[in-house]
């Protein structure tokens, strides 16, 4: 999320965004919600297109942010890797999704020595690996599409939480060097709002709810996590925003960085209790 004026849990007379930017952000938030659910709804193939589309731009908005450049050499390897990354995926070919980030990470490295090569290199697993996480679960049938809005709605849950209890509550910063309008009572908020997200979920998935609401409150803080890296990021290269794509939000970067870091704890969590039915390991533990 922006860094700046559209902080999520920003306090009270924080610089926090007016009326008319709230308004934007809200009409834009349901406009890209019903967007991603409905074509998570449409099927595996869909939803992997519209992975490949926000990991490339992830991919630009990555290499406008560590390289100031729009296009280069260490871009165009970086989206080869990230494409041929979630075809394999699309075709059930995970292992082969991630070794093909592994080696475009190593090239983008090495064809932008001079040039930041370590965090140019670090872009291709940020924007690539979740990506094949998310389309890993997704073709997880018949549990696919439960898990992966699962994930979505503890990442969402916990960002509006933030949000309300930041802005509600205020208090001490949580980490005012890097992301000076975050508040610890909106993380603790958000964390508390992605677990009570977890256990109506729960309920009406007729998943178990204990450890769901631990994988929700986990997905949370890990989401947590991710918007502080990328504010880091951003704050370290003196960047407002990723870009001006999204109206009222920035950039895609800007929208997704919880997702990122959670979709790979979700794959992870998955990985470790059932790797052949990752959907179904996220959800029910088996």
């Amino acid at each position: 999320m922006p860094e700046d004026a559209p902080e999520t849990d920003a306090p009270p007379g924080s610089g926090a965004p007016g009326p008319s930017d709230l308004s934007m952000r809200l009409i834009s938030g349901i406009v890209l919600a019903a967007l991603v659910v409905a074509v998570l709804y449409a099927g595996s193939l869909p939803f992997g297109a519209l992975l490949l589309v926000v990991a490339l731009v992830v991919s630009w908005e990555w290499a406008r942010i560590v390289r100031r450049s729009d296009f280069d050499l260490g871009l165009l390897v970086h989206a080869a890797a990230v494409a041929v990354a979630l075809c394999l995926g699309a075709m059930g070919l995970a292992g082969l999704a991630v070794a093909a980030i592994g080696a475009g990470t190593i090239l983008v490295g090495l064809l932008t020595a001079g040039e930041r090569p370590m965090l140019s290199a670090a872009g291709v697993v940020y924007a690539g690996l979740p990506a094949v996480a998310l389309l890993w679960l997704r073709t997880d049938a018949p549990d696919g599409l439960l898990a992966v809005l699962f994930v979505l709605t503890a990442v969402a849950a916990t960002d509006t939480g933030g949000y309300i209890f930041g802005r509600s509550i205020g208090g001490p910063k949580l980490a005012p060097l890097i992301s000076p309008n975050k508040t610890w009572a909106g993380l603790i908020g958000g964390v508390a709002a992605g677990a009570a997200a977890s256990a109506v979920f729960a309920h009406y998935s007729s998943a178990p709810v204990m450890p769901l609401v631990i994988t929700g409150t986990t997905l949370g803080v890990v989401s947590q996590a991710g918007d502080l890296t990328e504010s880091a990021l951003k704050r370290a290269f003196g960047v407002k925003d990723a870009s001006a794509l999204i109206p009222g939000h920035g950039g895609v970067m800007d929208r997704v960085d919880g997702l990122i870091f959670a979709a790979i704890a979700a794959a992870l969590i998955a990985l470790a209790i059932n790797p052949h039915a990752p959907a179904t390991a996220l959800l029910y533990g088996t």
